[in-house]
């Protein structure tokens, strides 16, 4: 595992980042699409951060610049020199330019157990389907959003009383968990790829 520079981008309270962190992850830069709690711990933690404002880009309605505003990650991240890049939380879709940079070394977390319920609304719509077994997934990810390779998967029950709140909790409290193991065993497969044979 040892070489491999990783990149975490954030757009929320930085949770699945202070787990990551708290692994002892090689993290070296954290990235945010917006203002956000993510920033404050990477500088709690001594991590280089970088905000790519969405606002720059158009903001969050119809005139969002999406491509050029990956484009502008990409930079961040090349900068860097990023070896794989970790979602945590990331609020905004990245267009093609990030995955021709970074393909195959881009992970994602989804509070479902993929294929089942991909989109924003994972957890609601687990919910309104009555299912009685959800979870998270790690996978890679692809220009189609929640449909990259499935790399790891922990199922989490699904309880008469839940709310959207309680369940998309206790996924995150697996999510917290899984996250770290996954990412350091795809480290481990990049570390053994680069090996000269």
């Amino acid at each position: 595992m040892t070489g491999v520079r990783l990149a975490v981008l954030v757009s929320g309270t930085g949770t699945i980042l202070q787990a990551l962190l708290a692994d002892g992850l090689p993290i070296v830069v954290v990235v945010a699409d917006r203002p956000c709690r993510g920033l404050e711990i990477a500088a709690d933690h001594h991590v280089a951060s970088e905000l790519v404002d969405r606002r720059t880009f158009g903001g969050f309605g119809d005139e969002f610049a999406r491509d050029a505003f990956t484009r502008r990650v990409v930079e961040v991240l090349e900068h860097h020199d990023v070896d794989l890049v970790v979602m945590a939380g990331f609020g905004t879709v990245l267009t093609a330019p990030v995955h021709a940079a970074y393909d195959g070394r881009i992970l994602n977390t989804h509070p479902a157990l993929l294929p089942e319920f991909p989109g924003w609304h994972a957890v609601e719509d687990a919910l309104a389907a009555g299912a009685m077994v959800t979870g998270c997934t790690v996978h890679l990810a692809t220009l189609d959003m929640d449909a990259g390779p499935i790399l790891a998967q922990q199922e989490v029950d699904v309880r008469p009383d839940d709310t959207a709140a309680t369940l998309h909790e206790r996924i995150k409290e697996v999510e917290r968990q899984l996250y770290p193991r996954a990412i350091r065993l795809y480290m481990s497969s990049l570390t053994t790829q680069r090996s000269p044979t």
